[in-house]
C-alpha cells in the first residue's frame, strides 16, 4: 500500500469520454459514474526518527509506509490505529460550442481534520479540452486527441450519441479525484 491510487488519470479520461451515455446529445453534459474505493490498515510498528509505519492489510500483508513530513501529527499515531482511506472519483463530459475556448484547469484542495484523531481531506479536479478524431462505425468507437499529445480510443455506450458525433467535435472532460483519511483509535476491549 505505498500509494493508494485507484485510476489512472489518462483511463479515467479515456473511459469518460467514451462511454457517455444518455438519450441525447441535446443534453450537453453527462456525469459517469463514479468509482468509491474504501481500505483500512492497521499500525504494526511505528519508526518516528524515518516516519516510517508498518502496517497490516485487510488480506493480512504486511506494507510499510513513509510519511512525507507534511503529515503533521505523525507523533500522535499510535500502534493499533486503523487509518482508513476513502478515495471517490467523478467524470463530467460536456459538448463544447464551436467558438469555445480550449480549456487545461487544475485546482486542488487539501484540508486537515479537526477532531482529536488526525486526519485529512484532499481533492483534484481538472478540465481539460479533447477533440474526437475518429470514429468506427463497425465497433461504436471514437478516439479522441488531448493536448498532451495522447490519443484515447473507446466504445461509446449509446448508439444515438455515437451517431451525432463527429470528428473534430470537442469536449471538455472534468474529472474529481478526492481522498479523504481518517485514524480510529483500537477498539476498547
Amino acid at each position: 500500500m505505498k500509494r493508494f491510487s485507484t485510476v489512472v488519470r489518462a483511463g479515467a479520461l479515456a473511459a469518460a469520454v467514451l462511454l457517455m451515455t444518455g438519450s441525447t446529445v441535446n443534453a450537453q453534459s453527462k456525469t459517469l459514474v463514479g468509482n468509491s474505493v474504501t481500505a483500512s490498515v492497521t499500525i504494526v510498528a511505528i519508526e518516528q526518527a524515518s516516519r516510517t509505519l508498518t502496517v497490516k492489510t485487510e488480506k493480512g500483508t504486511y506494507e510499510t509506509i513513509q510519511a512525507p513530513p507534511e503529515v503533521k501529527r505523525f507523533s500522535e499515531l499510535k500502534v493499533g490505529d486503523k487509518i482508513t482511506a476513502r478515495y471517490y472519483e467523478n467524470v463530467v463530459v460536456r459538448l463544447k460550442k464551436p467558438n469555445e475556448p480550449a480549456r487545461d484547469i487544475e485546482v486542488a484542495a487539501a484540508a486537515r481534520g479537526k477532531g482529536t484523531s488526525p486526519a485529512a481531506g484532499g481533492a483534484v479536479q481538472r478540465t481539460l479540452t479533447v477533440t474526437i478524431t475518429a470514429k468506427d462505425p463497425s465497433t461504436s468507437s471514437v478516439t479522441v486527441g488531448a493536448p498532451n499529445g495522447y490519443t484515447y480510443s473507446r466504445v461509446v455506450a449509446d448508439k444515438a450519441v455515437f451517431d451525432t458525433l463527429k470528428i473534430g467535435d470537442r469536449l471538455d472532460m472534468t474529472w474529481t479525484d478526492a481522498l479523504l483519511i481518517a485514524v480510529e483509535p483500537p477498539a476498547a476491549k
